[in-house]
């Protein structure tokens, strides 16, 4: 049968790690985790690489260099991050290689204090593509109505997307929208479609923790009894869109184009609830043509004690579609869910690269 993450693997999930810091790259940890744990991929955001800097002296050497050369914090900020994400995409070149370009990626989010003008997103994806010179790159663009048009203005020019940030199923029919069109005007321009690649991360966790807390507010014996549903069902839902959206014509020309298919990423896998398996934001989302990007101690607990049963996802529509008109019919309304995590999530992941930027501030003039 294999380990559980092999398993994972055979089912047709990609699994990668929603993490990156010098020091496991210096290690040779993330190597290892390619051999030992089936990690084809990696994520990155604005907290994981605030965390990275607060732990430990892997760059201290660099940003001793960045303030002799007295650069701005956020041209640091920028050199340090692409440094990491260079790095990483180097040692899982070979995956990227040996998958045909489907996995081996590395992704980099632009500023997310810009998640509401489209023009400077672009840029920035523009600089960072540049920048980090990997073909296994990803730029991870969030799903705001701003970042919509963004994400097609840098798929059109070649630029591989990683859509970060979605949690509603309008949202999520509006990214594939944005990614065919894309696809479309990248095609109108002469370029290879096979070289431009995209995921589309939808987050789980965040779901349960909302909506959980809605459920128990409420604290009738049926709305408690939908506790700890809402994030699955949702996500099967998305999937069930993605299934209808690349089974059609308009996907199909493309797709005979040379282009390669949006793969659905389930971010936000850590689970929150004590209460619920530390495991069920994997095993229960297990379906081909998919990515989940797990923190490492989600990846450890896989490893360790995980029950990978097949397709977790394509038979549970009607369930899902059933528990969503339960959590109406309770007095849960979805769509302010969904609007209240996105404002969250932007302003959580602005409120990091501002903590980033003091820490490389400090850092910066403390080698100055």
């Amino acid at each position: 049968m294999g380990s559980p993450l092999q398993q994972l693997s055979d089912a047709g999930v990609s699994v990668w790690l929603d993490d990156i810091s010098r020091q496991r790259l210096r290690s040779g940890n993330l190597a290892e985790l390619i051999v030992e744990r089936n990690v084809v991929g990696v994520t990155s955001n604005p907290t994981i690489f605030a965390k990275a800097l607060a732990e430990g002296d892997a760059y201290d050497d660099q940003l001793h260099d960045l303030a002799l050369r007295g650069v701005s914090v956020e041209e640091a900020v920028r050199a340090i991050t692409a440094y990491d994400i260079r790095w990483g995409a180097d040692v899982l070149r070979p995956v990227h290689e040996a998958s045909g370009g489907v996995d081996g990626r590395v992704s980099l989010e632009v500023d997310p204090r810009l998640a509401h003008d489209t023009e400077r997103t672009v840029a920035e994806a523009r600089a960072l593509w540049w920048l980090v010179d990997r073909p296994n790159l990803m730029i991870k663009i969030p799903a705001t109505v701003e970042g919509l048009p963004a994400i097609t203005a840098a798929l059109a020019e070649g630029i591989s997307v990683n859509v970060t940030l979605i949690f509603s199923l309008e949202r999520y029919r509006a990214v594939m929208e944005a990614f065919l069109t894309g696809l479309e005007r990248a095609r109108e321009a002469g370029r290879d479609l096979s070289t431009i690649h995209s995921v589309a991360s939808f987050f789980v966790s965040r779901v349960d923790t909302e909506v959980d807390a809605r459920l128990a507010k409420i604290g009738t014996e049926e709305s408690v009894a939908l506790r700890g549903r809402t994030a699955l069902a949702n996500a099967r839902l998305a999937y069930a869109a993605h299934e209808e959206v690349f089974s059609g014509e308009r996907w199909a020309a493309l797709e005979a184009a040379g282009a390669r298919v949006q793969r659905p990423l389930w971010a936000s896998t850590g689970v929150k609830d004590p209460e619920l398996p530390d495991t069920l934001y994997v095993t229960e989302l297990v379906a081909p043509h998919t990515v989940n990007t797990m923190p490492e101690a989600t990846l450890s607990a896989v490893a360790d004690h995980a029950r990978v049963t097949g397709d977790t996802v394509r038979g549970g529509y009607e369930a899902a579609r059933a528990h969503l008109d339960a959590l109406e019919a309770v007095g849960v309304n979805m769509a302010d869910v969904v609007e209240k995590l996105e404002v969250e999530g932007v302003d959580k992941f602005a409120r990091s690269w501002e903590e980033l930027l003091d820490r490389v501030a400090r850092e910066l003039d403390a080698n100055a």
